[in-house]
């Protein structure tokens, strides 16, 4: 087992560092990175706080909704379901205009 990684820790020769140099340039999906590339990267962290920092989901609203609780006949609600996707908000606008909002 020494001998194999006294092996592997041995200096590769010229004609290797050449083919694998070759092999670097070849590669149009890895290529080598630049000084001008070097000079624009940046720590980690430093990138991490700004990703965290943007807010996810959707915008915050003037008004926010609150969820609740409430008891409704089954077929009123039966019948809003009934109207398609984004009957919750067709029936807030519904009880908004019915108490004059």
């Amino acid at each position: 087992m020494r001998a194999r990684i006294q092996q592997a820790l041995e200096a590769i020769t010229d004609e290797e560092e050449a083919a694998i140099n070759a092999g670097i340039v070849a590669d149009p999906d890895n290529p080598e990175l630049t000084e001008e590339d070097f000079a624009r990267m940046r720590p980690h962290a430093e990138v991490m706080r700004e990703v965290e920092a943007r807010r996810r989901g959707r915008p915050r609203q003037d008004q926010v909704k609150e969820s609740v609780t409430m008891r409704v006949d089954a077929d009123v609600l039966e019948a809003w379901r009934a109207t398609g996707p984004g009957w919750q908000s067709r029936m807030n606008e519904t009880l908004r205009r019915a108490i004059g909002l």
